[in-house]
């Protein structure tokens, strides 16, 4: 029996892609230390942005606490169904709606798994020091819209001295235009004053020839 080459060219790909993400699936994220099912990426200056957007399968006790984590991307923990540690406290959690995420794992999470301990809010202000896993639904969404405010604010105040800048032109504009006029005015006052000036010397000047003529 013979086998397509294409098809052996294929399974032998599929294989190699399998085969690839088996072994990223266990390697030890970077700046993080593993040993056995522990993956320590403790006091690292972690962000949310520069944490490691996978940890192995088989990670039972993960450590990601004393960072400066803010929020958690969603989907993170899921897939880590062997979890019987996880160490989050220590880090500035922003409690807008960012961390609803974290907030509906941690309350999935059986009561032997202390994990919620230590995460509390760094901000808004009003909620700064709370428990992620006791906040309301409520009280999250309505952080969503403390930012939005600020920006609105922000807008309002730019769009204020926009205002302000193009009625300071538009005055400036008004008076410039008006000094213009008024000099215009003042210099053909002068040169008509100056051509009468000057008439009036040449009838002076002719005066006298025209009786002498006589």
């Amino acid at each position: 029996m013979q086998h397509h080459p294409t098809a052996m060219k294929g399974l032998l790909l599929l294989f190699l892609l399998l085969l690839s993400r088996g072994q990223r699936s266990s390697a030890c994220p970077h700046l993080c230390s593993c040993h056995g099912g522990q993956v320590d990426c403790s006091s690292k200056s972690l962000t949310s942005s520069s944490l490691p957007t996978s940890f192995p399968a088989g990670t039972t006790d993960l450590r990601l606490h004393n960072n400066q984590l803010s929020t958690l991307p969603n989907g993170l923990l899921d897939s880590l169904t062997s979890l019987r540690s996880v160490s989050l406290h220590g880090n500035p959690w922003v409690c807008d709606c960012g961390v609803l995420y974290l907030r509906a794992w941690l309350l999935r999470q059986p009561p032997s798994l202390t994990s919620h301990l230590g995460v509390n809010c760094s901000s808004p202000p009003d909620l700064r020091g709370r428990l992620v896993v006791y906040l309301s639904e409520e009280e999250v969404l309505e952080s969503c819209h403390y930012w939005y405010c600020d920006l609105a604010l922000a807008s309002q105040v730019c769009l204020f001295v926009f205002v302000v800048v193009q009625t300071a032109l538009l005055v400036a504009l008004i008076i410039f235009l008006r000094k213009f006029k008024r000099l215009s005015k003042e210099a053909k006052r002068i040169t008509e004053e100056s051509f009468t000036v000057e008439e009036a010397q040449r009838e002076n000047e002719y005066a006298p020839l025209k009786d002498s003529s006589f």
